[in-house]
């Protein structure tokens, strides 16, 4: 999934659903006489509903970013400076005035779907305001998916800003012009920042200033930001093609590329020398407190640091022996750490050109849609595209990461594949990646929540980073039950890719918990995997700047996996794939605990059919 910068959050989140797929409810057991609710709990769901639609409402005046990812047009032309004081103040402001009408309500009359949206909304609201504790607006750069980054992606048209009508391309002019504001904004909070000694390390600032130079340009048809223009649609006059090739032309010279500039040099000549040169969290003040809220924020459970860290170990130990097997299936003579580097070095394991790597994956989506009905019987009514990451960003992005559409499938969902690095990207990786990026991974869960218009929309377009990841990650583990990993290197992949999950575990909580170093981290994540070293590199590096968000892959998926297993030792011979996953789906993304409550009732549902079922017969 791709990441935003702290105080820019926002879910991009972020066949046909079939009509059997309405929302999962939490009520009376099956072929039970579905009681009518009372009036004052009929009287209070009508309460809860109009709330959650107001405060949609407000959030997206709020968060006109959101309001674009998920095809709402009404403020694309907006962009708050959300980095300021104001508007922090405004969204606490938000959180505390919802969940203060939110308690109003009475929780013991509502059921089913009502009581799971009050739950989360209520638990949101809290956690925003916990967290308002942590200044993340101090830190707001870093070589990740931050503001810069995703201000050009945007800007380029190969994102979620819309280029297609006249208003379209006036939008972006403003919003352009809002967003070197934010750029200012930046550097006012960094000054800030050393002056409270809230630094992000230096060894990631350095990565950010060549980020910033790609849009220097002397010429402004050579910046991203043109792109649109090239791009202009056939139906524009003559007269409007020049009105806004004039204006974009302006807006690059006179605004987009002299803010990247302020940053870059201000980042070099001030912010770069009073860096940190330590990589934990912990070593900011409050640093401690500030891990262990980002570990429950993103694995929405109550493991500790340690409790993850000892996980972490146990299950790169049993990948590894699952690696060990693979060897010896493919008749390799030689130790693991062999294997690693005949797999890193052996050219018939890796594309020569970009074109070639991206096809193959689209030749994947080709292969493996068809085979999802084996698993699956609610599927997402947009598809995706795959797509390269823009080489402006390529250097230091993820290998992949996945954008979700529209829910009226206007915009489909865009897996972006990294062609910087061709050794980075084995094809005995390829199949497990696109399950991950792609379907059923990150753009069958999120179309499907999109979807499902019976949600509220604070839940069809938000939700947790350890559902949606653990879900991309469960979802790896279905390849051999759908027919993927018959060539046992393709099976290899799915390992080396869970074992960077588990490796994830060890050296985000050793590095921000356990004060491990840099050199030790990527040492750790060589010696036991093929990835490429650049690749470690840009990992080890991506968990210096997102303390804990990496943890939510392997928490989310082992929950998710602890549910099958509970549900097929409950149900026997009828345990039905296809149902449990859409039970898993329809609901949207929730937190673990939530999960689990609501799959234990969907058990115990299910367990009354069988048994009313074996009665009858």
């Amino acid at each position: 999934m791709e990441r935003l910068m702290p105080r820019f959050r926002f879910v991009l989140l972020n066949a046909l659903v079939l009509a059997l797929a309405a929302p999962v409810l939490l009520m009376a057991p099956p072929h039970a006489e579905a009681a009518s609710p009372s009036p004052a709990a009929a009287a209070e769901s009508a309460k809860l509903q109009q709330l959650l639609e107001d405060s949609f409402e407000e959030n997206l005046e709020l968060n006109p970013i959101q309001a674009t990812a998920i095809g709402d047009a009404r403020y694309n032309d907006l962009l708050p400076n959300f980095l300021s004081k104001e508007d922090i103040a405004r969204q606490e402001r938000y959180a505390r005035r919802w969940l203060e009408q939110m308690k109003k309500l009475d929780r013991s009359l509502l059921a089913g779907q009502d009581r799971l949206s009050y739950d989360i909304f209520v638990r949101n609201q809290e956690l925003s305001l916990e967290g308002a504790r942590f200044p993340g607006e101090l830190i707001p750069i870093d070589q990740m998916s931050s503001l810069h980054s995703f201000f050009a992606q945007m800007g380029s048209g190969q994102s979620i800003q819309p280029f297609q009508t006249e208003k379209n391309y006036r939008d972006w002019l403003s919003r352009a012009t809002a967003g070197a504001a934010i750029f200012d904004q930046a550097i006012v909070n960094m000054r800030e920042g050393v002056r409270r000694g809230i630094t992000n390390p230096r060894i990631l600032m350095e990565k950010v200033l060549p980020q910033l130079e790609a849009h220097f340009v002397d010429d402004p048809t050579k910046s991203v930001f043109y792109q649109p223009i090239v791009n202009m649609p056939e139906s524009f006059s003559p007269a409007l093609r020049q009105e806004l090739t004039t204006a974009y032309t302006k807006m690059i010279t006179e605004t987009v590329v002299p803010s990247f500039r302020r940053l870059h040099d201000f980042i070099r000549d001030e912010y770069l020398p009073k860096c940190r040169e330590t990589i934990a969290f912990s070593a900011l003040p409050d640093g401690e407190a500030w891990y262990a809220f980002q570990v429950k924020t993103q694995t929405t459970t109550d493991m500790t640091p340690d409790e993850i860290h000892q996980f972490g170990l146990s299950e790169v130990e049993r990948i590894t022996g699952e690696m060990s097997d693979v060897m010896k299936q493919v008749k390799f003579e030689g130790d693991l750490q062999e294997f690693f580097r005949f797999l890193e070095t052996d050219p018939r394991f890796y594309y020569t050109t970009k074109e070639e790597l991206l096809q193959g994956f689209r030749d994947l989506q080709k292969k493996i849609n068809p085979k999802l009905t084996k698993a699956f019987d609610v599927f997402p009514k947009a598809d995706y595209e795959v797509v390269e990451v823009p080489e402006f960003m390529a250097a230091s992005s993820a290998g992949a990461f996945y954008q979700p559409g529209t829910p009226d499938g206007s915009r489909p969902g865009r897996f972006f594949v990294n062609t910087y690095n061709l050794k980075a990207q084995p094809k005995y990786g390829m199949e497990t990646l696109s399950i991950h990026e792609a379907a059923p991974g990150h753009h069958f869960q999120i179309s499907i929540a999109q979807e499902v218009k019976e949600l509220p929309r604070f839940r069809r377009f938000g939700g947790q980073s350890a559902f949606f990841e653990g879900w991309a990650l469960y979802a790896e583990s279905l390849g051999r039950e759908i027919g993927l990993f018959e060539d046992p290197y393709q099976y290899f992949g799915r390992l080396n890719d869970e074992m960077l999950r588990a490796m994830r575990l060890v050296v985000d909580t050793g590095m921000h918990h356990k004060s491990w170093t840099r050199e030790q981290s990527i040492k750790y994540m060589m010696d036991h995997s093929s990835m490429a070293e650049s690749d470690v590199i840009a990992e080890v590096e991506r968990y210096i700047a997102i303390p804990g968000q990496a943890l939510s892959y392997k928490v989310g998926q082992r929950v998710i996996a602890g549910l099958r297993a509970q549900a097929q030792a409950a149900l026997g011979s009828k345990f039905d794939l296809k149902a449990f996953h859409r039970a898993i789906l329809i609901d949207g993304s929730l937190p673990m605990g939530v999960l689990k409550t609501k799959m234990d009732e969907w058990i115990a549902g299910q367990k009354n059919v069988v048994r009313v079922s074996e009665a009858g017969g």
